[in-house]
């Protein structure tokens, strides 16, 4: 799959003075063409491959089976109003679909359920977090996902147990795949916080043992990255939880279970995000103190020693202004003695310093 390069980012300001049910592409196209891939299975078989536009607009879709539309790639707008036109999608849905920067939610319009959120993915802890924009449209005996294509998604382990049958993924109704998607999705906030957890660490070592410039810069790309995952999962628990509270026109009583422990895990990751935020702050602190009292040691350092020339300088002032009439300058002894005072001035202001544990 080949991804658009330097394509124009749309934003909502763009559609500003449009009717409510304009639709209009809100982001940046990812990929050069949109990519349709349908499962159709039941509990004995499973049929999987890419569909021409023509092919999917003319597929028919069969009580006796379900029906998983994935289409990758959103910047084209006829095609995602025809796809959902096919299966009686509102208008109003279609422009959320269209638009990347909605924020995850839920709503109930007809007889489909549409759930909006987004997937996460993080090569490793030197690199930004990358987010793609997921729409799932739910109905009697068919799923519609829609994505921006811009990733090897989570959906691969579904895919393959449709395919082998493994597991009870094909014996169960519509509403379990859907819950088996965003089981997927949520499950992979826990990779992306394991990696900041672990960066979290290493942080936290260099700060208490060595706190570098770089840190501070550290510290704000995690929180930026964290702030991301936040953002994504913080909505996404209210979206489970109002979903749970459907009557059971789209889930189950016993897919609900399943809903509940989705629930949990959600709220476990908010959790862990929100520790994640104190550790980064309180580390943040400890980095500022750290380069503080560096700063702090280093002015004690050249305070003691100008505190200590002061006598000196007035010493070497006072026998530098060559004035005619000064005796010591006609004395022998003068500069070894003088020298000598300035010695011992150094020692005693030094032996004070040590014992006022100055240094």
């Amino acid at each position: 799959m080949d991804k658009k390069v330097g394509s124009k980012k749309r934003r909502s300001s763009d559609k500003a003075g449009l009717p409510p049910e304009a639709l209009v592409f809100v982001g940046e196209q990812k990929i050069d063409k949109p990519v349709i891939s349908i499962f159709q299975y039941t509990p004995d078989s499973c049929t999987d491959r890419e569909y021409s536009i023509e092919e999917a607009l003319a597929m028919k879709i069969s009580d006796e089976n379900i029906t998983w539309l994935n289409i990758e790639g959103l910047h084209d707008v006829p095609l995602i109003q025809q796809i959902a036109e096919k299966f009686s999608i509102p208008p109003l849905l279609i422009e959320d679909i269209l638009n990347t920067s909605e924020r995850p939610k839920m709503e109930a319009m007809g007889d489909v359920i549409f759930i909006v959120l987004r997937m996460l993915s993080q090569e490793d802890a030197s690199k930004p977090i990358t987010i793609e924009h997921i729409s799932i449209v739910l109905g009697q005996n068919f799923i519609l996902s829609f994505q921006e294509g811009i990733l090897g998604d989570v959906f691969d382990p579904i895919r393959n147990r449709l395919r082998t049958g493994k597991g009870r993924l094909r014996k169960q109704k519509i509403d379990y795949l859907c819950y088996e998607l965003l089981d997927s999705i949520v499950d992979s906030y826990f990779g992306i916080l394991e990696i900041l957890g672990d960066k979290i660490e290493i942080i936290e070592e260099n700060v208490l043992v060595q706190p570098q410039n770089e840190l501070l810069r550290d510290l704000h790309e995690l929180r930026t990255n964290l702030l991301s995952v936040r953002r994504s999962v913080w909505p996404l628990r209210d979206v489970i939880n109002n979903i749970q509270r459907e009557d059971d026109t789209y889930f189950q009583k016993s897919t609900r279970y399943y809903l509940r422990d989705l629930y949990d895990h959600t709220v476990q990751e908010l959790e862990t995000i929100e520790t994640y935020w104190e550790l980064l702050s309180g580390l943040q602190d400890i980095y500022l103190s750290s380069i503080s009292n560096r700063m702090n040691e280093v002015m004690k350092v050249l305070t003691i020693i100008t505190t200590i020339f002061i006598p000196l300088t007035f010493i070497a002032g006072l026998y530098g202004m060559n004035f005619k009439f000064m005796p010591e300058l006609e004395w022998r002894f003068g500069y070894p003695v003088v020298i000598l005072v300035m010695l011992i001035i150094t020692y005693i202001m030094i032996k004070i310093f040590i014992r006022k544990k100055w240094m």
